[in-house]
């Protein structure tokens, strides 16, 4: 009975030196959200003033974020609020000094917290980028085709664009420590399926344009390419998994079964047609 009371005594004792810094901690995170709050307010001011908005809305990623009803002066706001309380947030756990186990864990969220901020505006501002790099040279491109082969500079365009925006999705991952066999396989898996549609897309639209006659098995052609590359976007992704690669190779043989019993009904009536002609 006298230890426990010892023991509580300690807490107690512990607990009223904390308090000091505890209240501190508090009142650092109380100015530091009104600071926070007074200077979004600024930066939402500014970025309607100057006319940022309406550049932003003019992107590809400017309309992504609209449609979601997350403005560009609404965006910087909350970016500026962000990293103002991300530096008073580190400043109340120094302030706290704890040690132990959850002292430890302050530290290491303190440690964190910039570079999970610094990833999201990498993100941010990349995906910027690579849409007005890409738009740019697309614009450059355009005109080095005929006007019937304008899709395929659209293609070009956004095939810069996904590669700009894997890059950009990689530096930030880095960045925010989230790295590994896996994530750069997820992203790899990703990449190659969005490519394999932009490849199908132009390519039979190009192929259609030039041969009418290709137009009626055109979206059964644009099926299996995008199956294809789905198949082996999918192995890419979950290469790192081990027996899935296997499953999804059976897959694979099952499918090119299937296409292969689809293409007698297909290939005979194109024979037949082209036999009438």
């Amino acid at each position: 009975m006298v230890d426990l009371l010892d023991e509580l005594s300690t807490m107690w004792d512990s607990f009223l030196v904390a308090v000091p810094a505890i209240l501190a901690a508090v009142i650092i995170l109380i100015i530091g959200y009104l600071v926070a709050w007074v200077a979004g307010k600024i930066i939402k001011k500014v970025v309607q003033k100057v006319g940022l908005e309406r550049f932003f809305n003019q992107t590809a990623t400017g309309r992504a974020f609209l449609s979601s009803g997350l403005y560009a002066s609404n965006l910087a706001s909350i970016l500026v609020m962000a990293f103002v309380m991300i530096f008073f947030v580190i400043l109340a756990i120094q302030v706290l000094d704890m040690s132990g186990v959850f002292g430890d864990l302050l530290t290491r969220l303190a440690n964190y917290l910039p570079k999970l901020f610094v990833g999201i505006l990498v993100l941010i501002v990349g995906a910027f980028f690579a849409d007005f790099l890409s738009s740019f040279i697309g614009r450059i491109v355009r005109p080095m085709f005929a006007e019937g082969k304008q899709n395929i500079a659209e293609m070009l365009k956004n095939l810069l664009f996904i590669g700009l925006i894997a890059f950009v999705v990689l530096l930030a991952l880095n960045i925010m420590l989230l790295t590994g066999a896996l994530v750069y396989t997820l992203v790899l898996g990703f990449v190659i399926i969005g490519v394999g549609i932009l490849l199908t897309d132009a390519l039979i639209k190009s192929v259609a344009d030039e041969h009418p006659d290709f137009k009626e098995v055109a979206g059964y052609a644009k099926f299996v390419l995008y199956a294809i590359f789905l198949i082996i976007g999918t192995g890419a992704i979950f290469a790192t998994f081990p027996g899935v690669t296997g499953i999804i190779a059976n897959i694979s043989w099952a499918f090119a079964l299937a296409l292969a019993l689809m293409l007698v009904p297909v290939a005979f009536a194109m024979t037949k047609k082209m036999t009438k002609q």
